[in-house]
């Protein structure tokens, strides 16, 4: 936990020195990388919302994701987190975010999806975007865990090398 803390505290300086405002887009996570990013004193002045969007209704409703991309794909793929992030990027005042959309387990898997399987989207407002889908090990709070500092890690190492 020390060294989540210790990522989300210089993601912040660096959110602050290259004048950037954050967003999320969480299902999986439930809100963890934002809980990661709040539990720093004065995230206001880098962090603007998160959607927790749990429910494929949520992530259509709140975020502008397709139905049939969600028909096509699955709520836990690639295609449903770009549309996340760039809604996420659309609904918010960030000028970069992140999207997270997996299977956190113990249910839920498939022989196509295993339990572990997330999805994340990342984007900001100069074009940039990333997607990629990671496999993680453990229980359900391990991989929540695992994919709050992956997103934490990937933002804080886009940043650092633009800087």
């Amino acid at each position: 936990m020390e060294s989540q803390h210790l990522l989300s505290v210089e993601l912040g300086q660096l959110l602050q020195q290259n004048q950037q405002i954050f967003a999320t887009a969480e299902s999986c996570t439930g809100g963890g990388v934002a809980t990661a990013i709040t539990d720093i004193a004065g995230s206001s002045a880098w962090f603007d919302r998160a959607f927790v969007t749990y429910s494929n209704e949520a992530k259509m409703e709140m975020l502008g994701v397709q139905a049939s991309t969600l028909e096509l794909n699955g709520a836990v793929s690639e295609p449903v987190v770009i549309e996340m992030v760039r809604g996420a990027l659309q609904h918010s005042k960030a000028t970069i975010a992140a999207s997270i959309s997996g299977i956190a387990g113990p249910g839920g898997g498939s022989v196509e999806k295993p339990v572990g399987t997330v999805c994340f989207g990342f984007a900001d407002q100069s074009g940039w975007q990333y997607v990629t889908t990671e496999h993680f090990s453990g229980d359900r709070a391990s991989v929540r865990k695992q994919a709050i500092v992956f997103v934490l890690t990937t933002i804080h190492q886009y940043l650092s090398q633009r800087s």
